[in-house]
């Protein structure tokens, strides 16, 4: 009796690895799903209330607009997206807000939901709408491929085990909270920040490149937007945290052309033109 009480709680977590799992759209990659998107969405809607309640929004400003503007377009393209190609149900819970924050860190982050924060910080170095819809993009890639639900589950599973995780989240204790936002990527909001994998870092990339030509921005900005990153952080001394769990530079890059031709598909159906050549740089 006592080995089968000892095997019982590896049983059932047994079971429930097997029984949760969702695809991620677009890359088709099966994940841990031990939460349910009404779970996560409340804690996020919950949590980012009280972000903006320490951090107001800026509001009334150019800056503030486009943020509002490139996140409509994104959204507009995400929904058109998940429409056609079945995924529609995974939005039903949605409540979209772009919201821009004075903080000096060069960092954004998108929580579930489609709850989108840009620090002002970020925008010398996106410099412009198209970049600012490089990172959107790839954050907005986050929520809808649901990392930070399959983030928070692996975390669940490993540290409660399968017993405790029915209680867990059934209790939404303090833990279960803080761990959730971790989770989510808001790491301002809670003091730390479980970081993405390798793998969802450049699933967000490829996503956040199709997103955007979707939109109607030019997927070749991807580029110039990665190279000042990654001179910013070097500049810095340290990566920006935006940057602190990404992949290298030249890793990130090379996915990232080898992903353009079909981002440009995308994008010339999007604006109904061809893309024009980029002009070569003449040497000085």
């Amino acid at each position: 009796m006592k080995h089968r009480a000892v095997r019982r709680p590896a049983l059932l977590l047994a079971v429930l690895l097997l029984a949760g799992c969702a695809t991620v759209p677009m890359t088709g990659r099966k994940q841990l799903s031990l939460v349910s998107g009404s779970e996560v969405n409340a804690l996020a809607a919950t949590e980012y209330g009280k972000f903006l309640k320490e951090n107001p929004p800026v509001r009334g400003t150019p800056d503030a607009a486009m943020v509002e503007r490139v996140g409509g377009r994104i959204q507009a393209a995400v929904e058109k997206y998940m429409k056609k190609n079945d995924y529609a149900g995974l939005l039903e819970e949605y409540d979209w807000q772009f919201h821009l924050v004075n903080d000096k860190a060069v960092n954004a982050w998108c929580m579930p939901g489609g709850r989108v924060v840009v620090y002002s910080g970020l925008l010398p170095v996106t410099q412009d709408e198209t970049g600012l819809a490089v990172v959107m993009g790839h954050e907005v890639a986050h929520a809808i491929a649901q990392h930070g639900a399959e983030r928070m589950s692996q975390q669940l599973a490993t540290q409660l085990g399968g017993v405790a995780l029915g209680v867990a989240l059934s209790t939404k204790s303090a833990e279960t909270q803080a761990l959730a936002m971790a989770a989510f990527g808001a790491g301002s909001a809670v003091g730390i920040l479980l970081p993405f994998s390798r793998a969802q870092e450049s699933e967000a990339d490829k996503m956040g490149l199709h997103f955007m030509a979707m939109a109607g921005y030019d997927p070749r900005a991807s580029i110039g937007l990665w190279q000042r990153m990654a001179a910013a952080a070097k500049g810095a001394g340290k990566p920006p945290v935006f940057l602190s769990t990404h992949p290298s530079d030249e890793q990130r890059i090379e996915r990232l052309r080898k992903d353009m031709p079909e981002a440009l598909k995308r994008y010339e159906k999007a604006t109904g033109q061809p893309a024009k050549p980029k002009k070569k740089q003449q040497s000085k």
